[in-house]
């Protein structure tokens, strides 16, 4: 419970700065609205649907962008980790991809892929794969040797070798990739909105500042960085539950 109280502190401090700048008309209200009309248009956004609706959309993006990542980078990172000889063929053009951002590949994923929904989720793919790959790898490759003698002594198989004693030694690296490419995936959300889109989070946000809407443009970001807190804070917990020996991630949510 000490831990809330601390890190509310700090929020509550700012919005009260924030209160007596505007009180006090430091800045314009054109540039920075007030708390209270910034929370009136909160209200407004809430209650007709538009911030729902926007948010809803820009988590189906995230969704299918992260289970992607999932997909494609949880077996690769295995494989990666489990055999030299196939890491030697990949990593020198994931290490090459590696250091390309997704939002400079922006004008070659249009091209590709259009302007369509396949080129937004291409980019939190992009964003949210090194991550998880890179905590799956390093995962499986740090698996205690002995444990592995032990698996070979006992005439294990590769793959059982790989199921019942890296895979689970490789756990806790792999929640941290998971969480970790979630991050990434939410974060990616507003340059995979840049691309022509009509709708999301990102989309209404680059709109208010085309409509020269301050106040929605805060709305905003604040619901990205409430949202995005909620879904960090679920998946802790739910990783928690799965994985109740993995307490380090946990314990900065702990009472």
């Amino acid at each position: 419970m000490r831990t809330w109280k601390n890190g509310i502190l700090l929020p509550f401090l700012l919005v009260l700065l924030w209160y007596i700048i505007s009180k006090l008309q430091i800045f314009s209200s054109y540039l920075l609205p007030s708390p209270a009309t910034t929370a009136i248009t909160a209200g407004e956004l809430i209650r007709s649907g538009m911030l729902w609706r926007h948010l809803l959309i820009s988590l189906q993006r995230v969704a299918g962008g992260f289970l992607c990542s999932v997909v494609v980078a949880l077996p690769l990172g295995i494989l990666c980790g489990r055999s030299n000889s196939f890491q030697s063929y990949c990593w020198p053009i994931l290490e090459f991809l590696r250091h390309v951002p997704p939002l400079a590949a922006i004008p070659l994923i249009i091209l590709w892929f259009g302007i369509d929904e396949g080129s937004k989720l291409v980019i939190i793919f992009l964003a949210s794969f090194f991550p998880l790959f890179l905590n799956t790898y390093s995962g499986i490759k740090g698996c205690d040797r002995k444990l592995l003698e032990v698996g070979r002594s006992l005439h294990f198989t590769a793959w059982q070798q790989a199921r019942l004693i890296q895979l689970p030694a490789a756990l806790p690296a792999i929640a941290v990739g998971l969480q970790l490419s979630l991050g990434y995936s939410w974060r990616a959300l507003i340059g995979a909105e840049l691309i022509a889109a009509s709708s999301g989070i990102g989309y209404m946000i680059l709109d208010a500042e085309q409509m020269s809407r301050p106040d929605i443009v805060l709305v905003g970001l604040f619901a990205i960085g409430i949202v995005g807190s909620l879904i960090d804070w679920l998946f802790l917990a739910l990783t928690n539950k799965i994985l109740p020996w993995n307490t380090e991630t946990g314990d900065k949510y702990a009472a």
